[in-house]
């Protein structure tokens, strides 16, 4: 796990720099983004203040189906279209 970001850049535990895109957090099956803390993050609406940082996943985001397979696409989508914008 990186341990800062830099702009365009995840810092290594080790302090060596490396040029990112795109950061996509696999977190599991329950919810524990305590790191995410300090980012805050608008629940219910699956961005943050902060220009170019979006998430899903979570229960409740856009719909009852947020956190299901069946629901998570839309919620990117949604999310892919706020991002590009």
């Amino acid at each position: 796990m990186f341990t800062a970001l830099e702009g365009f850049k995840a810092i290594w535990p080790d302090e060596q720099r490396e040029h990112v895109d795109a950061i996509i957090l696999a977190t599991g099956y329950r919810p524990d983004l305590p790191y995410l803390d300090a980012l805050s993050i608008e629940h219910n609406r699956s961005l943050s203040p902060h220009r170019g940082l979006g998430f899903v996943g979570l229960e409740w985001q856009r719909s009852l189906s947020s956190a299901t397979l069946r629901g998570v696409g839309r919620d990117a989508a949604h999310v892919v279209r706020r991002l590009v914008r």
